[in-house]
Parts: C-alpha cells; structure tokens; sequence
C-alpha cells in the first residue's frame, strides 16, 4: 500500500490504476487528492473537515461505516439500479451525525453526481436551514474551489433554503465551458412545505426533538406526515432512497413506527453509545449490524466524543429513560424500566381450581375515538382475567385486546364474561366525566346476572402501576403461555413510555382488586 501525506492510496487501487494516477498528481498535485475524494466519501469528509469546524477532525470507526453505508446507496443509485434499501441510522448525540449525512454527503454527491436533488429536513426548520448552511459554505470555500473548480452554486438560485448546483463541462480544449444546471438541496422542517419538490435522496435528521417524543399528538402527526407526504416526493419511487438519521426517543418514534412497518426494505445501523454495562446497562443487543460490537473499545462506541466521564455524566443530565434512549438506542432502561419483564414466568399449566383463591376481570374501556391531526384513531379496550392463587401468586389467564366500536365492545364484554363463568368478577374502568359515568352504567346493565362493578382509578397511570410493578419485579406474576403474550409483555417493557399503555391499566387494575380480596381476608381471620 502506497501511503502520502495522511491519504490512504489502498481505497483506489481497485478502480484506478496507482501509476496513472501518480503521473497526474505530478502535473498536478491536487488530482491525487480529488481522485482519493471522489472514491471514498469517509476521505472527502476528512479533507474537508477544517472548512467545517475549527476543532481537529478526530476520526473513529463509526464514521467510516456511516460513511460506507452512505456510500454504497449513492453509487447504485447514480447507476440507476433498483433501490438496495432504505437506511436508519440511530447514534447518540455529539457523535458527528449530522455533519455526515446532512452536511458532507450532499457535497460530495455533487463531485460525482453534480445532477443529484436533495430534500433535507429536520424537526425544526431553522436546524435543518442550519445545516443547509454549513453545507453551502462547504461549496464556497476555497478549499472546494480548487479541488472541484467546476462546481459551483448558482447564483439566482442561492438561498439556504434551496440552492442550486452548476457544472461547467469542458468539451473542446480551449473553448469556454458549457454551464450544465445540476441537483439541488431543498431545506424543510417535518409537517413544513415540500409541494413542487422531488428528491433522489430524501434524508431526514433528528425528525423530532425529545419535548415532542412525549406527546402523543406531535408524534402521531410526525409519523404521518413521513408515511403520507415524504413518498410522493421521490424522483423514482423504485430508485430514490430515503436516509433517516436520529437517536431514539420514544417506542413509537420515526425509527421505530418505520422498521414496525417496514423491515424487509430499511436496513438499520444502529449504534448505542455504550455496551457491556460500562455505564449504565448492557445494550450488547441492540448494536446492528451485530458484528460491529466487536469494534467497541472497552465498551465504549466513541472513547473520545463519549469516554466513560462523559457517558456518566449524560446519565446524571438525562435520567434512566432519557440515558437509555438517547445513549443506549433503546427507549427504555434494559430492566425493563418500571418493569423487569425477564421476572414474567409464563407457564404451559392452568392451575388447579383449588389452588386459585380469587380470580377477577377487569376491563379498560377504550375512551371516545378521537383525531390526531386529520386521523381518527380508536383506542384498545383491553380486559384481562387475572387470579390469585392461595400461595399470593398471581396468575394472567387470558388477555382480550381491541379496537371496537362501542356496540362491539359491549357484545365483546358480555361474550367474554359468559364464556368465563359466574365464578369470575368483573370490573370495568370508569372514565372521567358525565360521559364516562354513563357508559359505566350501560356497561354494568350489560352485565345483569354477572356480578359486575365500575372502578374509578385514581392517580395518573404510572402511580396505579407501582403496586403491579412490585409483584411482577419480585417474580410473582405468572402468565399462561398463550399469542397474547408477546404484546403484553412488549407494552410492560417500555411503560410508562410505551404507545399504549392499556394492558399495564387493566393488569394493574385487577391485581389491585385481587389485592383488596387478599387484605379483606386477612382482616375476617383477625375478626
């Protein structure tokens, strides 16, 4: 391998024979340098990285496998082959991820593909115009000039918000050059306006922001916005590739509402900060590619972005979920948060009814279907039959789950509370308000001839679960194995963060029933 100053020759040895390329350099120094750029992105990124920021450039292995993955999308789609795949891409903050792919890789593209159009966008629109910014200066800088002298921006079409790439193509020596109009970026925010725009990449960094993750609404509504606006502005749907990068926020964040979607054709790179437990837990089982884990050092993704003081010191700035999230790639602590779901014991045996002392329904009612921007969105109704064994055990039996109307609900609770006998209580949540009064009451009629009871909680979500949480965490809650199972313990992992949080309610709300039967009877034995 033939080594210059900081430039690796090996990268282009298979395209470009070395010899021919060293002959130019000697007429002209800068060839070798534009031949190294052109050829590997991870080395235009280096080169240029001092017209970008005033720190020295410190390099480590994720950088060159993002850069690499970039990469390998770009060449096929500048071939114009069929799309290998959508890319995600979740690291922590502080590990250059958006100088990679919102600010680097569209200038690069433009050394090679100078026809390439770009719509970027982030949560915010004055973040993305930002890195739109840093971008164009890039392009401006004499640095750029004098290793690509033939690209330039145009200049009637040079705002932050769109800019516009010229080549001059040289075609008789001596004669001028021909200006050929290029690609361009296009710079907005998610739910902002990209009507009249089409895109060969679409790159998306940092969707929403960790105060918009906690809402239901601003989540919903940047989720669908991806899902029903983003497709409609590729150049050619069966080429053009959507590059997603962020760190992970929340359950049912852009990441995670896509692969839930669609896995077969979006490869995920996701890289937490940390592994092994050097911090916090061990996110070992989130790294993917899977190979990669082995190139941490000591544990560590970026031992000098995030070295061990670091990584403390975010946990202590961002709290367990936070941590977990942002750092480990995995919105909830691996504990399992409020619930250690490893602690579940699923079990293929019914118990003997003489060992059950106690055994309740409890149904959480779905709430009036509501609107999350123009969708109409109905909520599960969940009710889950849950008994206590004479040992203090718990035991989940069965788990009914849906979206139902409210004539559909009732038949479904009425149905079910047939088919588990007289012997089984039945309690159904009663929202707040006239109206959930009222349904309450239609629900309790329902049930005539069962012995049936309204239930109105108190305390937010959260506070009714801990006394569930603690039995679940001691490893006292079994569950019969059974399809439920996977959804219900999927829920428990991420609550209180979780998309819906209707299993924990009604599990929480039976075991506390069954928990009132248990104290009831200790005080007759007391009597």
């Amino acid at each position: 391998m033939i080594r210059t100053k900081n430039i690796d020759v090996e990268v282009i040895e298979r395209s470009v024979p070395v010899l021919q390329i060293l002959e130019g350099a000697i007429a002209n120094p800068y060839t070798l340098i534009r031949e190294l750029n052109n050829r590997s992105f991870h080395e235009f990124l280096k080169f240029f990285w001092c017209e970008y920021s005033s720190e020295e450039f410190k390099d480590n292995w994720h950088i060159k496998y993002i850069c690499g993955e970039l990469q390998i999308v770009a060449e096929n789609l500048a071939q114009g082959k069929p799309k290998i795949h959508d890319l995600i891409i979740n690291v922590p903050p502080g590990t250059s991820k958006t100088a990679i792919c919102s600010i680097f890789f569209p200038a690069w593209c433009w050394t090679r593909w100078y026809w390439l159009r770009f719509i970027c966008l982030s949560y915010s629109k004055d973040l993305s115009l930002e890195s739109a910014e840093y971008s164009r200066e890039l392009i401006r800088s004499e640095r750029y000039k004098i290793i690509y002298p033939e690209l330039h921006i145009k200049e009637d079409k040079d705002t932050k918000s769109n800019f516009r790439i010229q080549k001059k193509i040289y075609k008789t020596k001596g004669a001028p050059p021909r200006v050929a109009s290029g690609g361009n970026r296009f710079s907005t925010s998610v739910e902002g306006t990209v009507t009249g725009f089409h895109g060969h990449f679409i790159i998306w960094d940092d969707p929403i922001n960790p105060e918009q993750a906690v809402s239901p609404v601003q989540l919903e509504n940047a989720n669908r916005w991806m899902d029903q606006t983003l497709p409609t502005r590729k150049v050619d749907k069966a080429n053009a590739v959507t590059i997603g990068i962020m760190q992970r926020l929340q359950q049912n964040d852009p990441t995670g509402h896509i692969l839930e979607r669609d896995k077969t054709s979006t490869k995920l790179v996701c890289l937490p900060g940390e592994i092994g437990g050097a911090v916090d837990g061990d996110y070992t089982s989130k790294v993917q590619p899977e190979a990669l884990a082995k190139k941490y050092v000591d544990g560590m993704l970026d031992p000098v972005r995030l070295s061990l003081d670091v990584l403390k010191e975010l946990r202590a700035d961002l709290g367990q979920y936070g941590y977990a999230g942002q750092i480990g790639q995995f919105p909830t602590p691996p504990s399992g948060g409020m619930f250690k779901v490893d602690n579940f014991i699923v079990t293929e045996a019914l118990p003997n009814p003489s060992a059950i002392f106690h055994i309740v329904r409890y149904w959480d009612k779905a709430a009036t279907p509501g609107k999350v921007g123009k969708k109409v969105v109905i909520p599960y109704t969940v009710g889950v039959k849950m008994a206590r064994l004479h040992t203090n055990k718990l035991i989940i039996l069965d788990v009914k789950r849906g979206r139902w109307s409210t004539e559909q609900r009732e038949r479904i609770i009425l149905s079910t509370a047939e088919a588990d006998g007289i012997r089984v209580k039945v309690y159904h949540e009663q929202e707040p308000g006239s109206g959930g009064k009222e349904s309450a009451q239609a629900t309790t009629r329902n049930l005539l001839g069962f012995t049936a009871q309204s239930d109105r909680p108190q305390g937010d979500k959260a506070y009714r679960a801990d006394p569930y949480s603690v039995q679940v965490n001691d490893g006292n809650v079994m569950l019969y194995k059974a399809d439920w199972n996977k959804e219900f313990i999927e829920e428990h992992r991420y609550f209180p963060h979780s998309t819906y949080k209707d299993q924990v309610d009604a599990a929480g709300g039976a075991q506390a029933k069954l928990a009132l039967k248990k104290k009831a009877r200790v005080l007759g034995n007391k009597r």
